[in-house]
């Protein structure tokens, strides 16, 4: 126990660069705060004390505005980043090393009993907002992008945009050793990579049937900025 709750310490230090100390992590992370008593709640669940247990995840929530039911099963390493609104559900179950930030959810879609919550593979980065609902699985070293709607399992080393989640394998799969992938810039826009094509192949049938394209005004520019006084704020 005392070597996971370190581990979750270590995983905050590595993984937000405005950790300055342990002793600072320690003190004023409610989202470490919030997986040290999932591991007191759970270690209460596993040994049959139910009733302290989820009473005691009702009190960590109230503390941290992260709620983890004391049954998941959580490997170690967890890091919640900007713990608020976060939630894990019963039957989830999550890799280690894996990254959550604010707003996530490890959610259900059934009201029956058994396995109805997502597993998350190890070294898993679930961006603001993100839901993941169902038993649907995560693989390893994947990136769940900021709001994004997971229904469906996700491979692993993959990246997931969108609502509902759309998925990207990546051209470089990353290896155990890398670092966790926070680079938000480089995240995909499937519908603008589309649309975008789509404009082009306009622009290419209008040169061939009136030798001209379209003048351009009801599309972006070619770093991606709209312009008209059409378009009403």
């Amino acid at each position: 126990m005392l070597g996971t709750l370190h581990r979750d310490l270590q995983s905050a230090r590595d993984r937000d660069p405005a950790a300055r100390s342990a002793l600072e992590v320690a003190v004023a992370y409610s989202g470490v705060h919030a997986v040290w008593g999932y591991r007191i709640s759970h270690w209460l669940w596993r040994n049959g004390h139910r009733l302290a247990a989820r009473s005691f995840s009702s009190f960590v929530r109230v503390l941290t505005g992260v709620e983890i039911h004391p049954a998941a099963e959580i490997g170690p390493g967890l890091f919640i980043d900007h713990a608020a609104g976060v939630v894990i559900g019963e039957t989830a179950e999550v890799g280690a090393d894996v990254t959550l930030y604010q707003g996530v959810t490890l959610g259900g879609t059934s009201l029956e009993r058994g396995k109805r919550h997502p597993t998350v593979g190890n070294r898993v980065m679930i961006g603001a907002g993100a839901k993941i609902l169902g038993p649907v699985s995560i693989g390893d070293d994947s990136r769940i992008g900021a709001n994004a709607v997971v229904v469906k399992d996700v491979p692993a080393n993959s990246v997931v945009v969108g609502v509902p989640g759309q998925i990207i394998a990546r051209s470089k799969p990353r290896s155990f050793a890398t670092a966790p992938d926070r680079d938000d810039q480089m995240m995909p826009d499937l519908v603008g990579s589309s649309l975008q094509a789509l404009l082009s192949r306009v622009d290419e049938l209008e040169m061939v049937i009136n030798g001209s394209a379209s003048d351009g005004s009801a599309r972006p520019s070619a770093d991606g900025v709209w312009s008209g006084e059409d378009f009403s704020i």
